[in-house]
């Protein structure tokens, strides 16, 4: 079942589930924070996606997933109907960090997306029941930095 906005926001405050935490809030035209049904998420850093590459950004919001709680990540269709693309990418409960976001520019052109901007929506989902098994892999209490592949020992 995806989270409704009153139930998102009800976890974010129990549970300090996104920090920082924000309403709905506006930056250069795009919305940014909690919407009907996700929380859209913000770049950290000045970034350019060069034509037909993929970039790692990371956000200004840090995560704190509940066992109880997953997320899929969601293009922004501001940036979609540009070219920018996200990999859609899932959270596991139990998952502790900056999210690192994957951008590809699908255009024949670069394009900036300024340190703040929205970049993505968090979908958040409900579990049937806690799980027993949290996430605890390699990017558990990811940095505010982005993380590329990370391959194990």
């Amino acid at each position: 079942m995806i989270l409704s906005h009153q139930t998102i926001k009800l976890y974010c405050q129990m549970n300090k589930m996104i920090e920082p935490w924000c309403e709905r809030t506006m930056f250069e035209g795009m919305s940014y924070g909690l919407g009907p049904a996700s929380y859209d998420f913000r770049v950290a850093q000045n970034i350019t996606v060069l034509p037909n590459h993929i970039n790692l950004c990371f956000t200004i919001e840090r995560v704190i997933m509940p066992n109880n709680i997953a997320a899929r990540v969601c293009d922004k269709s501001t940036w979609a109907r540009l070219g920018i693309v996200v990999q859609n990418t899932h959270f596991d409960p139990g998952f502790c960090g900056f999210p690192t976001i994957e951008l590809t520019n699908h255009t024949n052109i670069p394009i900036g997306i300024k340190a703040g901007s929205p970049i993505c929506q968090f979908v958040f989902e409900f579990l049937d029941q806690p799980t027993q098994m949290p996430y605890r892999g390699k990017y558990q209490n990811q940095p505010a930095e982005p993380i590329g592949a990370k391959h194990e020992e």
